[in-house]
This record gives structure tokens, C-alpha cells and sequence, in this order.
């Protein structure tokens, strides 16, 4: 699409961060509950959980910003947080007109909503040789909230909960033997019911991939579940033992279903990530069998941490096109209720949300070729396993047909709006010895490089669709994939960051262009909507490379060969 240029307003207001806790302060926030998050809709002017509410809606009901106004949005403030190793990739939070977030290292800011002034703000202290040991460290995705306090995870695999009127910590809890695994927290916890929920990072260690269950008022572990052979008939999918080459990580939050009281949640995939046992998977290769739970959704009880139903989307994952995207959108229609969840693969499965029984599934892409195609119930038509050596033309890239940050669903225009990525990738499929152990090792098992699809260049789109038929209402196509998440409005508004800096605003019904203004470096994480002092704002985080757009420059040069690393920020905007 193409994009005029247009700066950063001159009457931005810099809020420069305190590196330390500043002490106790006259925040506003109430208490918020699980009570509260559940009835979420009564308080459209807050954003209490990463997808605002459990119903993952990625929506705000505030509409003074509307399609006729959006073109006198401006920077009403900025907050720089310093140190933003790959950039701010976290979800604000908000509450009663405070603004909260995390960035890299874990650090977590309380900023005044309206002015932007630091409230408080909260560094702890990691390890910093293991953090630099890390492959995807030391990012930091959000938060949870409940109870009065934030709950944020750290790389070196601990959970820690903060006081929310004045960020000193009430307790601070070792999860994961991190200096052993080097794997430990970069997504957001799930608060519910005095519970703290959170999944560990990454499919490529042999870790088991487990989520936690924490008790929010003292910080004691009351459960794990193992997303690897977590049951005795999962560790049976695992031939010859491998369930101990592990992966499976719950890397991104999931989400509660107060009907059902249970937790839902994505898993990443198996490792090694590329199997070489090409179509013997089921006997033969380095992990044969199904490999539950990896790609796999499951749901737990929040109590105990058991397992009361799942769908495996992808058994034996080969390709890396895990489910542990963090998207779990509830949608009631003709008196059935639904969970509709995209993964890696470039499909969206819409769940029934009683069982996890699979209802439909549709393509959010065009370049698939790792499947045929997966039939309404679920099932894969026509895999492409993988053997040793070359392979060319695998679609979509390792980068995933969608990536890990969410869509956005209006209940008003009934659509579902979701960025689509096209691109494929060439390959060399390598037997490596298995890691059976915990180590310092990525067990990838691969080489390869992004390349342009079949039909034509990288790129990406949004798309706005029925969320249950997947049918298409419009489409706008960018010349790269956007990165970052979306935000839609009662306003009539979608909001898309896009990974050139730009953060655009839609017509919601039609696609049309509205309003866009120039960020000055790449969205990789957050956006959400909030209000203080009578006032709405419009939140963003910027900066980076992620994981996924550090290879930009190779792929698409231009702009991303020369834009500076590292840096981030959190942008706000308002009406005048």
C-alpha cells in the first residue's frame, strides 16, 4: 500500500523513565478482581488482561475517537524505557487511569494515563551472564493483573508479583531451573481466581514445555502440567523415549472460560523442530508418534492444573507452525458458543468451548504447502513430511503464516480482523544426535532461509472475516507483514502498526484508509485503548528487531537494512 509521510507531533511530552522504584505514590487504581476481568465490559475504559478481557476480544467500547475525527489524533505523550534489547514487544495494561507495561528485563512502569508521568517503576535483578546466553531473552510480552497486584515473568525463569499503588515486590518466586536450561518467561501470565497461570518459552529445548499454576497471595507453585507427555497415554505418543527431547512451550498466554472453569491454552512445538523421519514419522525418525501435547490446545483445570479436554491441531508437528499463538476469541452465535484460535500454520480453528471439539477450520493465507488442506473436523489432508537434506518451497516460513501477536474482533461490525503473512522458505533437514537432557542447546535440527512465494512477493495483509465461516468482508495488503498486534474500536476504528513505523487506522466496515501517522521505528508488540480523566488514548509499544523482523533486512532491504536496533517506546495518542 502505499504510505505518505508525516511526523511525530512537536508538542509530544517526554516522560523520561526512573531507572529505580520511586517509592510509594497516590495511584488510583481500584481493586481488580476476577470478578472484575469477567465483567470487563462494564469498565471500557480499562484494560485488564492482555487481550483486554477473557473473552480475547482485542476490542475497546470507548468510541470518542470515531472514523470522523481519527484525523485529528496527535501525541498526547511518550515514555522511553532505556534498555530495549529488541525492542518494547509487551501489551500495556490499564486501570482506573493508570497505564502499566513491561520491557525488556522484565522491567514494569506505572505511568500516569492521562499526563504520562511516572508513577513508579520496577527493574529486577536478573542474571545477566545467563540472560546473554539466551536465544530469545531478554524480551518481555505483558503482564497480568488481579488482586492488586502485576504479576510479570522473567528470562531467568521466575515469577515475581508487584504491589500495584506502588511497585514493591510481595513476592518473588523461582519457577524454572533456568541456569541449567537457559529457557524461562517471555510472555504474560493469566490471572484467575487467585491463581497466576504461565506458560514457559520455546518448542526447541528439551524442557517439557510446562505451565505453571501459582497462588497469587503467597507466590506457592500449586501445579505444573507438562505439555510434553503430561499424561501416561500422551508419553505413549513419544516413541523411544523421546518425549525427552521435550519442546512444547506455553509461550504465550491463553485465556479463561468462566462457564466451563477452565483455562485455555497454546502449545509450541516438539523438538528437534524439523524431524528428519520424513513420512515413517509414526515408527521412525528422531520422535515418533504423535508427540502430545505439542501443537496442541488444551484445557486445564485453574485449580489443579489437570487436563479436561484438547485438540493436537498439528500431530507431529514438522514444521514449527505450533498453536502457541496466544489468541482465543469467544464468539456466541445462534446459541453456541465458540473458541476461535489461529496458529502457526496459516489456519484459524474454530472450537466448540465446551470440549474443544473442532467445528471449522479455514485459511487466514494463501501459500500453504505444508498440508493439502485440514478438513472441517480437524483432520490433515496430505502432509509433507520432511526426510534429511534439502527442501525447497516449504509454505509458509518458519515465521508462520500469522505470527504470535493477536487480531482484534468488533462485536458491533461482527468481523474478525487478523494479518495474514506470505512467504515461504528453503530448507536443509540435518539428523542431529537427540538432546535428551537439559542444556544450553537449541535443538533445531535445520538450516534455512526465508524466500518469496509462489504467487509473488513477501508480503502481508489484513483481512477482515466472519469469524466462525472465515468468509472475506475486505482486504488491505502491505508490503511487508505487519508484526505487531490490532486494535479495533467502538469508534468504527481497526488500528494496525506496522513494521515501517507506521501506525494506520481503517474504516472497520470498509477498509478504507483513514488516518496514519509515523512512529519512527518498527512495531513488534502491543496496542490497546484505555481512558483517564474523561479522555480516551490510544496505546502503542515500538521498537525492535523481534526474532521474526531482525531477518527483514535481508529479505525486503530498504528501510529495515539501516533503522536503528534496540530502541523502544511507548507512544500515546489522543484527540485534542
Amino acid at each position: 500500500m502505499s504510505i505518505s509521510r508525516r511526523g511525530l507531533s512537536a508538542t509530544a511530552s517526554l516522560a523520561v523513565v526512573a531507572l529505580l522504584a520511586l517509592g510509594p505514590a497516590p495511584v488510583r487504581a481500584g481493586e481488580v478482581d476476577s470478578a472484575r476481568i469477567v465483567e470487563a465490559d462494564k469498565s471500557p475504559g480499562d484494560w485488564l488482561t492482555y487481550h483486554g478481557s477473557y473473552k480475547g476480544w482485542h476490542y475497546s467500547a470507548l468510541d470518542q475517537i470515531t472514523a470522523d475525527n481519527v484525523k485529528d489524533l496527535r501525541v498526547a505523550w511518550i515514555h522511553q524505557p532505556g534498555r530495549s534489547t529488541r525492542g518494547v514487544q509487551s501489551m500495556p495494561l490499564a486501570a482506573d487511569g493508570v497505564l502499566y507495561y513491561s520491557g525488556s528485563y522484565s522491567r514494569v512502569f506505572a505511568l500516569d494515563g492521562a499526563s504520562g508521568e511516572v508513577l513508579w517503576s520496577y527493574s529486577p535483578e536478573l542474571d545477566e551472564e545467563l540472560v546473554s546466553r539466551q536465544t530469545h531473552s531478554p524480551y518481555n510480552r505483558g503482564m497480568a493483573m488481579g488482586d492488586g497486584r502485576l504479576y510479570v515473568g522473567t528470562v531467568d525463569g521466575r515469577l515475581i508479583a508487584l504491589d500495584m499503588k506502588t511497585g514493591k515486590p510481595a513476592w518473588d518466586t523461582k519457577l524454572l531451573d533456568s541456569q541449567k536450561l537457559t529457557v524461562g518467561f517471555t510472555g504474560a501470565p493469566l490471572f484467575v481466581n487467585g491463581r497466576v497461570i504461565i506458560g514457559s518459552q520455546g518448542g526447541e529445548w528439551p524442557g517439557r514445555g510446562p505451565i505453571f499454576g501459582v497462588d497469587a497471595k503467597t507466590g506457592q507453585k500449586l501445579w505444573e502440567f507438562f505439555t510434553v507427555a503430561g499424561t501416561d497415554a500422551a508419553r505413549q505418543t513419544w516413541g523411544n523415549e523421546s518425549w525427552r527431547t521435550g519442546g512444547g512451550g506455553g509461550w504465550m498466554p491463553g485465556t479463561y472460560d468462566p462457564e466451563t472453569d477452565s483455562v485455555w491454552w497454546g502449545t509450541a512445538n516438539p523438538a528437534p523442530l524439523y524431524d528428519w523421519g520424513g513420512a515413517d514419522w509414526k515408527t521412525g525418525g528422531a520422535r515418533p508418534g504423535d508427540n502430545l501435547y505439542t501443537s496442541s490446545v488444551i484445557a486445564l483445570d485453574p485449580a489443579t492444573g489437570k487436563l479436561k479436554f484438547y485438540h493436537q491441531e498439528l500431530p507431529h508437528d514438522a514444521w514449527d507452525f505450533d498453536s502457541a499463538v496466544g489468541e482465543f476469541v469467544a464468539i456466541d452465535r445462534d446459541g453456541r458458543k465458540y473458541f476461535v484460535h489461529p496458529n502457526k500454520g496459516g489456519f484459524a480453528f474454530v472450537y466448540d468451548r465446551a470440549d474443544a471439539k473442532v467445528v471449522n477450520v479455514y485459511r487466514l493465507v494463501k501459500n500453504i504447502n505444508f498440508v493439502k488442506d485440514i478438513t472441517k473436523d480437524g483432520e490433515l489432508v496430505g502432509r509433507r513430511d520432511l526426510s534429511a537434506g534439502p527442501q525447497k518451497g516449504l509454505c509458509p516460513a518458519i515465521n508462520g503464516g500469522v505470527s504470535w501477536n493477536s487480531g482484534t474482533y468488533d462485536p458491533g461490525t461482527g468481523l474478525y480482523y487478523k494479518i495474514g503473512n506470505e512467504w515461504c522458505m528453503d530448507l536443509t533437514v540435518q539428523k542431529t544426535t537427540p538432546v535428551t537432557e537439559p542444556q544450553a542447546q537449541l535443538n533445531i535440527a535445520a538450516e534455512f532461509e526465508v524466500t518469496p512465494p509462489p504467487d509473488g512477493k513477501a508480503r502481508g495483509h489484513l483481512d477482515a472475516r466472519d469469524p466462525i465461516t472465515g468468509e472475506t468482508a475486505w482486504s488491505v495488503e502491505f508490503p511487508e507483514p505487519p508484526l505487531a498486534s490490532l486494535l479495533s474500536t467502538a469508534g468504527g476504528l481497526v488500528f494496525v502498526p506496522d513494521t515501517r513505523g507506521w501506525l494506520h487506522a481503517f474504516d472497520a466496515r470498509t477498509g478504507k484508509a483513514l488516518w496514519q501517522a509515523n512512529d519512527g521505528a518498527q512495531h513488534n508488540g502491543g496496542i490497546i485503548s484505555y481512558a483517564a480523566g474523561g479522555k480516551q488514548y490510544v496505546a502503542v509499544v515500538t521498537g525492535g528487531p523481534s526474532l521474526v523482523g531482525e531477518g527483514y533486512g535481508a529479505l525486503f532491504g530498504g528501510p529495515y537494512q539501516t533503522m536503528e536496533r534496540d530502541t523502544g517506546a511507548l507512544i500515546v495518542y489522543s484527540l485534542p
